[in-house]
Order: C-alpha cells, then sequence, then structure tokens
C-alpha cells in the first residue's frame, strides 16, 4: 500500500472546516439504509482507517479532478481532504439529497452531483474539465450484476488519466470485480485487511494497462 501522506499545509484548514459528529453520521447512514438497503448498501459510514487506507491511493500531485462515487456523509471525502487533493480537484456523486446537503455544508468548495454512479459520465459530463486523477468509490458494487460493474469501471477509465486507480473497498473475502475477467482489460490488486474497520474492510485498486 502507498505511504499515508498529509499536506501539513492544509490540515489546519481542514480542521477548521471538517467536523462530523460520528453517532449523529451513523444514524443518517442507518436511517437512509432503512429507506434503500440496496442503494446505501452499510448501516454505518466507512471508518477512519479504513477511509486512509483508500485515499493513500490517490496521489495529490496527478493533475486533474478527483471523482469520488457514494461519498454518504464523507468520511473518505474527509481523508482526501487531508491527503492534500484540494476541495475544488473533489467532484461528488451522491443519489442521496439529505446527503448531498450535508456534504456542500460541510466541505465547502467541493463539487457536488447528485445523480446515479452507475452512470457516471452522464453525471459528471458538465463538471469535468479533463481527464481525472482517480476515482474513488464507496458504492456497494455486489447489490449490481457483474456487467454493470464492469461498464462502470470501464466508464471510469474513461473519464481518467491512463494508469489512473478505480479504488474500490468490499467487506467480502472476494474482490467486488473479478481481479481477472475476460470481460474486461484491467489490473487488480487487494491492500491488506483493515482490521480496525467494523466489519474489516479490504480496499482493492483497478487500473487500465
Amino acid at each position: 500500500m502507498p505511504p499515508l501522506r498529509r499536506s501539513s499545509a492544509k490540515t489546519s484548514s481542514v480542521n477548521a472546516k471538517v467536523r462530523r459528529d460520528p453517532l449523529e453520521d451513523e444514524a443518517r447512514f442507518l436511517k437512509s439504509w432503512l429507506e434503500r438497503p440496496l442503494v446505501t448498501g452499510s448501516v454505518t459510514p466507512s471508518g477512519k482507517m479504513l477511509a486512509r487506507t483508500m485515499a493513500a491511493y490517490v496521489d495529490p500531485a496527478v493533475s486533474g479532478q478527483v471523482i469520488e462515487i457514494g461519498p454518504g456523509t464523507g468520511p473518505v471525502t474527509e481523508a482526501l481532504i487531508r491527503r492534500g487533493v484540494a476541495p475544488e480537484r473533489l467532484v461528488l456523486i451522491e443519489f442521496n439529497p439529505d446527503f448531498c446537503t450535508l456534504l456542500r455544508r460541510r466541505f465547502p468548495g467541493v463539487t457536488v452531483v447528485r445523480g446515479d454512479a452507475y452512470d457516471i459520465r452522464g453525471s459528471v459530463g458538465a463538471v469535468m474539465t479533463g481527464p481525472a486523477a482517480a476515482t474513488v468509490s464507496s458504492l456497494p458494487l455486489f447489490t449490481k450484476p457483474l456487467e454493470q460493474r464492469l461498464d462502470l469501471l470501464n466508464t471510469a477509465h474513461d473519464l481518467m488519466h491512463p494508469g489512473a486507480p478505480f479504488v474500490q473497498f468490499t467487506y467480502a473475502v472476494v474482490p467486488p470485480i473479478p481481479a481477472r475477467c475476460a470481460m474486461g482489460s484491467y489490473t487488480a490488486s487487494g491492500s491488506n485487511r483493515v482490521w480496525l474497520n467494523l466489519p474489516p474492510a479490504r480496499v482493492w485498486v483497478y487500473r487500465r494497462p
């Protein structure tokens, strides 16, 4: 896994802007899960260690916007900003309108699009300024058929620089998109299991050669 780096120049401003109440976020997630279990996919937001692990695969020095899909209440968004990605570079696609409102309030400067992450091109087409540096996903991919997961991955790669990472976490013991598949052209690598997350999770990174 890449080293966990943070931008010291941005730390103070991030601390001033990012204020999350874990209990409040868990209550929001539970409410959303009860209303739309196949859309939310989890009863709790990602833990800090899992969010940091996902953000570690994004290189802030690479030019372009960073697409985040399924940000929820923003734990990974926060980790990306602490990693050194400027809020103005973040494009968030979120389906839940309440989460969209929360994200705009919590992270000034980010672009929040209410849309369907599985139609990623249609959702971000109007706000993209060039090839993206990375795509970071917290979607519950196993709720969708493999063909739809592969279409999301391929479309995300079309929107990014060659070799840019598509970062996805899973609670499952198998990758959310197969590490090898005749229907796709990509490489895949998995992180060590993040035991400090509840439940434990693993991060998978997909790149187009």
